[in-house]
């Protein structure tokens, strides 16, 4: 092929050529920018204009986008002369090797939906599954975004939470405290209780059905432990068991200050909580 000819070729080409090319470029284009508008309108302005359901929005957000995206470079490229046949053909091909080599991904896709159908979280809640935990930020179509008590962002594939046990700190409206004294085997058992109790009984906070209780948790060597189990809402939990715990161990000093002792205190293993590995706990 002589050099003139590897010039107007390509020129002769892009003459008959240019319209449909120059539609498919504006094509791309314009599906790049509809599918970000798009996937933003889903995710920002349907929960709030029609109902749909926040943790829904997201995956759903994403779905459109790629599914924008894909048509838009289905149709650039039937603009150019590809037969849209073949275009589709490929596509499933590359559909079906792309399933067999991306099997977790695809698992992640269908771990997903059913987090979002089956709910065992939802966005605003804080949860624990599988060595993550952290308030939900957002169900995602591949994975799931969370926010640690320390601010730090936790991205976990969504099979990953699936497949483990979740526990929901956020799920139900009512929350135990458990807070453990250690005192004195000598120690006025009924005068402590009494002490502690009125510290539950006066924080509003405090549910009064089932009302606090104290008793006798453990003996350790010359001191027992005395529990103080109280309900209060879930939002109130982490402040009310500052609270008390606090108050707790400075009545019980009080008593013990003529002895020229003072109690120990500790807040009790969260009952809530399973970890890997061990059996449900007990909640009564």
């Amino acid at each position: 092929m002589e050099l003139n000819e590897l010039v107007t070729v390509p020129a002769g080409w892009l003459a008959d050529n240019g319209a449909a090319l120059l539609s498919a470029l504006v094509v791309l284009i314009a599906g790049w920018y509809l599918a970000r508008l798009v996937a933003r309108a889903i995710k920002g302005v349907l929960p709030r204009a029609y109902g749909v359901d926040k943790n829904f929005a997201p995956l759903l957000s994403q779905a459109a986008r790629y599914g924008i995206m894909i048509f838009a470079v289905v149709t650039a490229l039937s603009l150019v002369g590809v037969s849209s046949a073949s275009i589709y053909a490929v596509l499933g091909a590359a559909g079906l090797a792309i399933a067999l080599g991306l099997q977790n991904t695809l698992s992640n896709i269908a771990a997903g939906i059913m987090l979002i159908w089956l709910r065992p979280i939802a966005i605003g809640e804080y949860i624990v599954g599988d060595g993550v935990a952290g308030v939900v930020v957002e169900i995602g179509l591949f994975g799931t975004r969370l926010r640690s008590t320390s601010g730090l962002y936790i991205f976990t594939p969504n099979q990953k939470l699936w497949n483990s046990a979740i526990t929901n700190h956020s799920r139900e409206p009512r929350r135990r405290i458990d807070v453990n004294i250690t005192v004195p085997d000598t120690i006025n058992v009924a005068q402590a209780r009494k002490a502690m109790l009125k510290i539950a009984t006066g924080d509003k906070r405090v549910q009064v059905d089932p009302p606090p209780t104290v008793h006798v948790e453990n003996f350790v060597g010359d001191k027992i432990v005395l529990q103080l189990r109280a309900w209060v809402p879930t939002p109130e939990y982490l402040p009310a068991l500052r609270d008390m715990t606090e108050r707790t161990k400075a009545a019980v000093n009080k008593m013990l200050n003529e002895g020229g002792e003072h109690a120990e205190v500790a807040v009790a293993a969260d009952p809530h909580t399973q970890h890997p590995g061990e059996q449900t706990p007990d909640l009564s």
